[in-house]
């Protein structure tokens, strides 16, 4: 049976900043039971007292900050470097593509500084390369089927001192969080047990580096 408190949580977990509001005790509860009353009327298909709501809304805010505070901490002490003139591809996923990957590595000079990932979805393969080096993929990716290509882009690395990052729950999250708030698009998210990179376009390069370094400075 569909109640006010179902609905109250399906509302707010829609909206991740306003949960993350009501978690932090940074939103009005009272407001937002005005806000979002007559959309859960609609739902029911009867008057609900607005009381109600804003019960269902201080229970589920009660909720959502005590699993904020269990949440394992977390030391997001590192180096924050960035890499500039950077291009994304993305390829339709076949077994000739998959052949060609095996010898890829010999565009790029890594101990010149390169940059060079490849993220392997079910269908598609993404392909992050130094913009210097885009003609060279393009003949060598000869015949493959192109769905998107990105340049002008930048990646920003936090290299962790801790080892943990990998196991604590909520590391990307929080980063991604902080982005988003700053109407930060991210292209791609690459990840190894110490090291977390997000592609990002050049425009957004100097805000994102602030916004990251602030949480790194913090730690």
């Amino acid at each position: 049976m569909v109640t006010v408190s179902h609905l109250v949580k399906k509302i707010v977990s829609e909206q991740p900043f306003v949960e993350e509001g009501l978690g932090r005790g940074i939103i009005s509860v009272a407001n937002l039971a005005e806000q979002i009353h007559p959309k859960i009327e609609q739902e029911l298909g009867k008057k609900i007292k607005l009381p109600a709501v804003v019960m269902a809304l201080r229970r589920h805010s009660e909720q959502i900050s005590g699993h904020m505070q269990s949440t394992k901490k977390f030391d997001y002490t590192g180096e924050l470097l960035m890499k500039t003139n950077i291009a994304d591809f993305t390829f339709v996923k076949s077994p000739a593509l998959l052949t060609k990957l095996r010898t890829v590595h010999n565009l790029v000079n890594f101990e010149r500084g390169d940059t060079l990932n490849i993220i392997l979805g079910n269908n598609e393969v993404s392909i992050i390369i130094n913009e210097k080096h885009m003609q060279k993929l393009v003949q060598f990716l000869a015949g493959e089927k192109v769905l998107n290509k990105e340049k002008d882009l930048v990646s920003l690395t936090i290299v962790f001192t801790k080892d943990d990052f990998t196991h604590t729950p909520g590391i990307i999250f929080n980063a991604v969080r902080k982005l988003a708030w700053n109407n930060i698009n991210i292209y791609e998210i690459v990840s190894t047990m110490t090291e977390l990179t997000f592609i990002l376009h050049k425009k957004d390069s100097m805000k994102a580096y602030d916004v990251l370094q602030e949480m790194v400075a913090k730690s």
